[in-house]
Order: structure tokens, then C-alpha cells, then sequence
């Protein structure tokens, strides 16, 4: 414990760095589940357009630089395990205890992150559910450990502690030490933000996916084929309808829905595996189709946007009451000035700002309008 890499000063900037990151993780992360999962009284509303580009890339390519984080504070503190007797009264018994849901909840999330979004899943839970569960489970541990450890690491960080010269021959100091954690965090971030941010693309070696490679220069992380629609989304008897809660029922053939395919937006399509790219899409306001089946512009409704997939978690998504009467909400028939490819949804998709990539529903066949 007299080593610089693991006296008390180096572990508490190091859990300074690391509580910071799991917070952004934490944060960025439970607005990525309110998506997935609204709460009535919390509508997400559709702008700013890019916002869960934003969030979600932060939250991936967080996760991703707290790795080498994580692993260099458990190589700082790890000698405090073996020290004799292992605890010295009931208060350090339980801060000894709390680390059990602290270390494994910080190690079981970002293994899990990092697999999901590899689309690696050796297990059997749903990823979604676990990962939320278990990040309010750490956050607690973690406010918890802050507690415990407060005055520990503000009188760390108040001394000048072991200088850099107190290392071992050939051994790395306090300062090395550092650096080369953070090193490792800007290699990590560096090489895996391009699937977020454009100018970094040309840098992206360890990202799971480059976003300007796919049908149409956008990816696919589900085809045509393995949601068993090609026949149902080629077939010429297609209707688009909208039903539910209006006047008068509607039904618009894919000929239709081009003519009326009027309006243009620039909008990004963000996964929650963290890659993002913008396209321009050309399709129909769902306001003005909702219009068409004689929902006025002041009705309160809510509508349940249903694919062509006949099953699966995310073959249908909702638009509250803001995102519907958004103009760039819209079934797109175009992207980037063609058709849509049928691996990107034809003959109509679901694109709107501000949604997460699973909520942009392809192959729509149908429009249920619910009221409040």
C-alpha cells in the first residue's frame, strides 16, 4: 500500500473519474429507457431532433472509456482486501459489505454493455431489464460507498501523499500511472466515437459498426428476411391503414402514399448500440394522414404505429401526443433521394426527431389511433 499506484491520493482521483462516468452512464442511460419504456406523465418530446443521437452516443462511448477506468481502480485498491483483521468493527463491516453490489454491478454492467452492443448475448435474461435493474442497484451502492469513504478522500486529495519519486525503479509512479489510464480511455474513445461522431469516423477500429455502411449507406440491424416480411411488404395488395379512434377509417395503397410523400427532413437514425447517422427522408406527416381519418389538429391522441412482423419485442411503437403532431414525424417511402430498400422498411417506415433507432418502426401496416 506505500506504492504511489495504490495509495489512498491515486484511488481517490481515480474513483473521482469513475463516479463521474457512471453517473453520465447512469443518467444518459435512464433516458434511453424512458424511451423504450414512456411513463405517461414523462412524454419525451420530439426536439430537440438529435437529442438521443446525443445521449446515446455519450452513453456508449462512456461506458466503453470506463473499462480500462474501472480495471486501473481495482488494481489501486485491491491490496486493501488482504489486510489483517479484515474488518474492525460493525461500520467497516458493512462499508466491506457494500462493495459486493458495487463491484459486481459495476463489472456485470459494463460486460453486458459492451456484449450488447457487439450483439453478443451468452445468456438468458433480457439484456434491457437486467441492465436497468442492476445500474439502480450500483448507483445505490456507489452514493452509499461516497458516503462512507467522503472523508477519506478529501483528506487524500488535501495532501500531497507519496511524490511520483517514491516509486520502485523501473515501476510506474503515481503520475505515469494516471496517464496511462487515461491514455487507454482516449485510445478507447477515439477509436470507437466515430460510429457517433463523423469526424472521428475515419478512426473507428473497435466500434461494432460503421454507420455509412449498410443498404442505402445506412446499417440494417434487421432485415427483411430474418423479420419474415418480403412477402407480406412485396405483396401488391398492400394497404396502409388507420384505424382505432377516428371519424372515418382509412386505406392508402403504397401508389398513394408516394404521391403523397411530400415532405423532406434531415433526421438521424440512433441505435441504442450507439452508432448514428443522419439521412434525408422523404414521406408523409402522420398528422396529416391522421387528418385524413378525421382526427382534428387539436384532438389529444396518442397512436400505436404496428408492422408487418408478425412478432418480435419491437414490431410496434407509440407516438404520444407531441411526437404526432411533430411535422418531421412521418411514414418515410424515400431515403436520401430513393425508395426505400426493403431491408430499410418499404414500402413505409416510421421516422421521427428524437426517437431511438428500435421506436423507428419498419414495414408499417397499420396506424392506431388511441385517445386520451
Amino acid at each position: 500500500m506505500r506504492r504511489p499506484v495504490h495509495d489512498a491520493r491515486t484511488a481517490a482521483i481515480l474513483g473521482i473519474a469513475l463516479g463521474v462516468c457512471v453517473l453520465t452512464c447512469f443518467l444518459t442511460g435512464l433516458y434511453s429507457h424512458l424511451q423504450q419504456h414512456p411513463v405517461a406523465c414523462l412524454p419525451i418530446p420530439p426536439r430537440p431532433a438529435s437529442l438521443y443521437r446525443v445521449t446515446q452516443g455519450l452513453h456508449v462511448a462512456t461506458g466503453y472509456a470506463t473499462v480500462p477506468l474501472l480495471l486501473a481502480k481495482l488494481w489501486s485498491v485491491y491490496p486493501r482486501l488482504f489486510r489483517w483483521p479484515p474488518v474492525s468493527g460493525v461500520a467497516h463491516a458493512a462499508e466491506r459489505l457494500l462493495l459486493v453490489p458495487l463491484v459486481c454491478g459495476a463489472v456485470f454492467q459494463l460486460f453486458s454493455g459492451v456484449a450488447n452492443v457487439s450483439r453478443w448475448y451468452p445468456w438468458g435474461f433480457y439484456f434491457p431489464a437486467a441492465h436497468y435493474w442492476v445500474a439502480w442497484i450500483t448507483v445505490g451502492a456507489l452514493v452509499a460507498h461516497i458516503g462512507a469513504k467522503g472523508a477519506v478522500v478529501r483528506a487524500a486529495l488535501r495532501r500531497p501523499g507519496h511524490p511520483v519519486a517514491a516509486a520502485a525503479p523501473g515501476t510506474l509512479g503515481r503520475r505515469g500511472f494516471l496517464g496511462a489510464v487515461a491514455v487507454a480511455m482516449g485510445v478507447v474513445t477515439v477509436t470507437t466515437a466515430g460510429q457517433t461522431l463523423t469526424p472521428l469516423r475515419p478512426l473507428t477500429l473497435f466500434a461494432q459498426r460503421r454507420p455509412d455502411i449498410g443498404a442505402q449507406g445506412l446499417p440494417v440491424n434487421r432485415s427483411a428476411v430474418q423479420a419474415g416480411v418480403v412477402d407480406a411488404a412485396s405483396d401488391p395488395g398492400y394497404r396502409l391503414r388507420i384505424t382505432g379512434a377516428v371519424a372515418r377509417p382509412v386505406e392508402l395503397t403504397v401508389a398513394d402514399l408516394d404521391r403523397r410523400a411530400r415532405r423532406e427532413a434531415e433526421l438521424p437514425i440512433a441505435c441504442v448500440e450507439g452508432w448514428s447517422a443522419t439521412a434525408r427522408w422523404r414521406g408523409v406527416p402522420v398528422a396529416d394522414l391522421l387528418a385524413d381519418a378525421g382526427v382534428g389538429p387539436d384532438d389529444d391522441v396518442a397512436v400505436r404505429v404496428e408492422s408487418l412482423q408478425a412478432g418480435g419485442r419491437y414490431r410496434a411503437s407509440e407516438l404520444n401526443r407531441l411526437q404526432v403532431r411533430d411535422a418531421d414525424t412521418m411514414l418515410a417511402v424515400a431515403v436520401n433521394g430513393e425508395p426505400l430498400n426493403l431491408d430499410h422498411g418499404y414500402p413505409c417506415r416510421l421516422i421521427g426527431p428524437n426517437r431511438a433507432g428500435v421506436l423507428q418502426t419498419k414495414w408499417v401496416r397499420e396506424l392506431v389511433v388511441m385517445r386520451a
